[in-house]
């Protein structure tokens, strides 16, 4: 497969598969989707890759630890439809979500630290200073109502009911705590291991019983920082690839329809 890119020679499904350990219907379903251009057909029909398909399958996958494959497969497909623009607010979209991310973990640390060593009954002051509704809280968190009342039924949010309507009103403290838990829910872990630090940030136990989480919680965000970068690094080698088309998905020295 070096040998191939070296040299600028036809390359196979099998040829970009294996230097990735894929199969070869991944890779031709990658391109059915868009993150890989379309390949030329032989007069018997099988498909042609090039070094700017290899391009963009390391394009793809080194965008996947940043993104998430939905989100990486979006930005290729942008691409290849010339709308590079859109690539980059999807782009956009990672880093900021990132950083909101990053301003959720301090808020729990610094809150945690103001706790340490104060009476395991003190409740951490809520972050979040005005009572809210399910749906405004679900579209704020860019999740489902219904992932709101699972989390309820697990024990994670706690709001109370409005006695009139019957309606779920949240306060400040099970904003809070469905923050938290959405956050650690994007981070991997199960509710059954969310339950335990939920409970633990309402009675405040310290910041002790929760380093490790938090030591990970950090970890986490700085790997998928790392994976952003390289994820940019990889598709600026591909958007800027000597062949001509890799943004616009058309053949070198192709017009426009």
């Amino acid at each position: 497969m070096v040998q191939n890119l070296q040299t600028g020679a036809r390359l196979r499904p099998v040829d970009l598969a294996r230097g990735h350990g894929l199969s070869t219907q991944a890779v031709r379903n990658y391109e059915d989707a868009g993150i890989l251009p379309a390949a030329d057909r032989t007069p018997a029909g099988y498909r042609v890759y090039t070094p700017r398909h290899a391009r963009a399958l390391r394009a793809f996958l080194a965008l996947v630890p940043g993104h998430g494959h939905q989100v990486a497969a979006a930005i290729l497909r942008a691409v290849h439809d010339g709308a590079v623009g859109e690539a980059y607010r999807l782009i956009d979209e990672s880093h900021a979500l990132l950083l909101e991310d990053r301003r959720t973990l301090r808020a729990v640390e610094d809150a945690l630290r103001d706790l340490d060593g104060a009476p395991s009954a003190r409740p951490i002051p809520p972050t979040e200073p005005q009572d809210t509704f399910i749906g405004p809280l679900a579209a704020r968190l860019r999740i489902r109502p219904a992932t709101l009342r699972t989390w309820e039924r697990a024990g994670l949010v706690r709001p109370r009911r409005d006695p009139r309507t019957g309606y779920r009103v949240y306060d400040a403290a099970a904003v809070r705590d469905a923050r938290l838990t959405h956050q650690l829910r994007r981070g991997g872990y199960l509710l059954e291991q969310i339950v335990p630090l939920i409970e633990q940030v309402r009675t405040a136990g310290g910041l002790e019983p929760l380093a490790a989480t938090l030591d990970e919680w950090q970890g986490r965000l700085t790997a998928r920082g790392r994976a952003l970068l390289a994820g940019a690094a990889a598709l600026e080698a591909y958007l800027v690839s000597a062949d001509g088309a890799a943004v616009t998905g058309r053949p070198a020295g192709a017009r426009p329809a």
